[in-house]
Protein backbone atom coordinates (compact mmCIF):
# COMPACT_ATOMS: atom_id res chain seq x y z
CA UNK A 1 0.00 0.00 0.00
CA UNK A 2 1.33 3.32 -0.93
CA UNK A 3 2.29 5.94 1.78
CA UNK A 4 -0.68 8.77 2.10
CA UNK A 5 -1.03 10.84 -1.08
CA UNK A 6 -3.73 13.46 -2.30
CA UNK A 7 -5.91 10.83 -4.06
CA UNK A 8 -5.57 8.15 -0.98
CA UNK A 9 -6.81 10.77 1.55
CA UNK A 10 -9.43 12.37 -0.86
CA UNK A 11 -11.06 8.91 -1.55
CA UNK A 12 -11.14 8.00 2.29
CA UNK A 13 -12.79 11.51 2.67
CA UNK A 14 -15.62 10.61 0.35
CA UNK A 15 -15.70 7.60 1.84
CA UNK A 16 -16.65 9.20 4.93
CA UNK A 17 -19.24 11.21 3.26
CA UNK A 18 -20.67 8.44 1.74
CA UNK A 19 -21.00 6.65 5.14
CA UNK A 20 -22.21 9.80 6.69
CA UNK A 21 -25.07 10.54 4.24
CA UNK A 22 -26.44 7.21 4.07
CA UNK A 23 -27.79 6.59 7.20
CA UNK A 24 -29.39 10.13 6.53
CA UNK A 25 -31.05 9.38 3.43
CA UNK A 26 -32.04 5.76 4.39
CA UNK A 27 -33.77 6.67 7.59
CA UNK A 28 -35.30 9.77 6.87
CA UNK A 29 -38.91 9.98 6.04
CA UNK A 30 -39.86 12.37 3.45
CA UNK A 31 -38.61 11.86 0.14
CA UNK A 32 -38.50 15.58 -1.16
CA UNK A 33 -35.91 17.92 -2.61
CA UNK A 34 -33.63 17.32 0.22
CA UNK A 35 -33.53 13.47 -0.50
CA UNK A 36 -32.83 14.44 -4.66
CA UNK A 37 -30.00 16.34 -3.47
CA UNK A 38 -28.55 14.54 -0.90
CA UNK A 39 -28.66 11.74 -3.04
CA UNK A 40 -27.22 13.43 -6.15
CA UNK A 41 -24.09 14.21 -3.51
CA UNK A 42 -23.91 10.50 -2.47
CA UNK A 43 -24.18 9.24 -6.00
CA UNK A 44 -21.29 11.45 -7.32
CA UNK A 45 -19.28 10.83 -3.86
CA UNK A 46 -19.84 7.17 -4.39
CA UNK A 47 -18.80 7.56 -7.92
CA UNK A 48 -15.68 9.16 -6.53
CA UNK A 49 -14.82 6.56 -4.14
CA UNK A 50 -15.32 3.52 -6.62
CA UNK A 51 -13.40 4.75 -9.43
CA UNK A 52 -10.38 6.35 -7.14
CA UNK A 53 -10.22 2.93 -5.85
CA UNK A 54 -8.62 1.14 -8.81
CA UNK A 55 -5.66 3.46 -8.74
CA UNK A 56 -5.14 2.55 -5.46
CA UNK A 57 -3.57 -0.64 -5.28
CA UNK A 58 -1.21 -2.59 -3.12
CA UNK A 59 2.32 -4.02 -4.55
CA UNK A 60 0.58 -3.26 -8.15
CA UNK A 61 -2.22 -5.81 -7.52
CA UNK A 62 -5.92 -5.28 -7.18
CA UNK A 63 -7.93 -7.11 -4.57
CA UNK A 64 -11.52 -8.36 -4.13
CA UNK A 65 -12.12 -4.60 -2.63
CA UNK A 66 -11.91 -3.81 -6.33
CA UNK A 67 -14.61 -6.05 -7.28
CA UNK A 68 -16.82 -4.24 -4.59
CA UNK A 69 -15.93 -1.15 -6.76
CA UNK A 70 -16.81 -2.75 -9.85
CA UNK A 71 -19.91 -4.58 -8.88
CA UNK A 72 -21.24 -0.99 -6.62
CA UNK A 73 -20.60 0.93 -9.71
CA UNK A 74 -23.39 -0.69 -11.05
CA UNK A 75 -25.55 -1.16 -8.37
CA UNK A 76 -25.19 3.16 -7.95
CA UNK A 77 -26.13 3.43 -11.65
CA UNK A 78 -29.04 0.43 -11.27
CA UNK A 79 -30.31 2.51 -8.52
CA UNK A 80 -30.40 6.09 -9.92
CA UNK A 81 -31.75 4.90 -12.99
CA UNK A 82 -34.64 3.38 -11.18
CA UNK A 83 -35.21 6.58 -9.36
CA UNK A 84 -35.43 8.08 -12.75
CA UNK A 85 -37.74 5.97 -14.23
CA UNK A 86 -39.52 5.97 -10.31
CA UNK A 87 -38.86 2.03 -9.43
CA UNK A 88 -38.48 3.34 -5.80
CA UNK A 89 -38.55 -0.42 -4.50
CA UNK A 90 -35.49 -1.26 -7.09
CA UNK A 91 -33.89 2.23 -6.45
CA UNK A 92 -34.36 1.39 -2.40
CA UNK A 93 -32.66 -2.00 -2.93
CA UNK A 94 -30.20 -1.12 -5.02
CA UNK A 95 -28.65 1.99 -3.18
CA UNK A 96 -29.12 0.32 0.58
CA UNK A 97 -27.09 -2.59 -0.94
CA UNK A 98 -24.32 0.04 -1.78
CA UNK A 99 -24.21 1.50 1.08
CA UNK A 100 -23.92 -1.93 2.70
CA UNK A 101 -21.07 -3.02 0.16
CA UNK A 102 -19.15 0.42 1.34
CA UNK A 103 -19.85 0.01 4.82
CA UNK A 104 -18.57 -3.18 4.47
CA UNK A 105 -15.66 -2.10 2.64
CA UNK A 106 -14.56 0.79 5.25
CA UNK A 107 -14.98 -2.07 7.93
CA UNK A 108 -12.52 -4.25 6.22
CA UNK A 109 -10.24 -1.19 5.63
CA UNK A 110 -10.49 0.16 8.98
CA UNK A 111 -9.52 -3.56 10.51
CA UNK A 112 -6.68 -5.41 8.32
CA UNK A 113 -3.68 -4.17 9.65
CA UNK A 114 -0.94 -3.38 7.16
CA UNK A 115 -3.40 -1.25 5.51
CA UNK A 116 -3.07 2.89 5.36
CA UNK A 117 -6.21 3.84 7.69
CA UNK A 118 -5.36 1.12 11.07
CA UNK A 119 -1.39 2.81 10.12
CA UNK A 120 -3.20 6.20 10.35
CA UNK A 121 -4.90 5.80 13.53
CA UNK A 122 -1.96 4.01 15.29
CA UNK A 123 0.43 6.91 14.30
CA UNK A 124 -2.19 10.05 14.49
CA UNK A 125 -5.42 9.17 15.95
CA UNK A 126 -6.22 12.76 16.87
CA UNK A 127 -5.79 13.79 12.78
CA UNK A 128 -7.97 10.92 12.00
CA UNK A 129 -10.30 11.87 14.27
CA UNK A 130 -10.75 15.52 13.32
CA UNK A 131 -10.91 14.58 9.92
CA UNK A 132 -13.89 12.31 10.78
CA UNK A 133 -15.58 14.98 12.67
CA UNK A 134 -14.81 17.64 9.99
CA UNK A 135 -16.91 14.97 7.44
CA UNK A 136 -19.64 14.73 9.45
CA UNK A 137 -19.90 18.69 9.96
CA UNK A 138 -19.88 19.03 6.33
CA UNK A 139 -23.03 16.52 6.04
CA UNK A 140 -25.16 18.07 8.76
CA UNK A 141 -24.36 21.87 7.44
CA UNK A 142 -25.39 20.33 4.08
CA UNK A 143 -28.51 18.50 5.09
CA UNK A 144 -29.62 21.90 7.37
CA UNK A 145 -28.96 24.25 4.68
CA UNK A 146 -30.58 21.98 2.28
CA UNK A 147 -33.42 22.02 4.41
CA UNK A 148 -33.82 25.49 5.51
CA UNK A 149 -33.46 26.59 2.01
CA UNK A 150 -36.94 24.37 1.21
CA UNK A 151 -38.21 25.72 4.10
CA UNK A 152 -37.79 29.22 2.85
CA UNK A 153 -38.85 28.54 -0.88
CA UNK A 154 -42.43 26.99 0.71
CA UNK A 155 -42.89 30.60 2.62
CA UNK A 156 -41.74 32.60 -0.57
CA UNK A 157 -43.99 35.34 -1.22
CA UNK A 158 -43.65 35.72 -4.60
CA UNK A 159 -44.44 32.00 -4.78
CA UNK A 160 -47.69 32.17 -3.49
CA UNK A 161 -48.42 35.79 -5.95
CA UNK A 162 -47.29 33.38 -8.72
CA UNK A 163 -50.06 30.93 -7.21
CA UNK A 164 -52.77 33.14 -6.56
CA UNK A 165 -52.14 34.58 -10.25
CA UNK A 166 -52.40 31.14 -11.69
CA UNK A 167 -55.63 30.74 -10.08
CA UNK A 168 -57.06 33.94 -10.98
CA UNK A 169 -56.40 33.71 -14.22
CA UNK A 170 -57.54 30.09 -14.53
CA UNK A 171 -61.45 32.09 -14.39
CA UNK A 172 -64.26 30.68 -12.91
CA UNK A 173 -65.06 26.81 -13.23
CA UNK A 174 -67.43 26.33 -16.14
CA UNK A 175 -71.04 25.20 -15.05
CA UNK A 176 -74.15 24.88 -16.24
CA UNK A 177 -76.01 27.66 -18.01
Amino acid sequence: MEPWNVLLASHVIAALFVLAIGPVQILRRRRDRTHRTMGYLWVAAMYYVCFSSFWIVSDGHFSWLHGLSAFTIVTVTLGLISAVRRNIPAHRGNMIGSYIGIAVAFAFAVSAPGRAIPRLLAADASTAVYVTALVALSVAVVFFSLRRGEGRRSEDPRRKQDQSVAATSAGPAAGPK
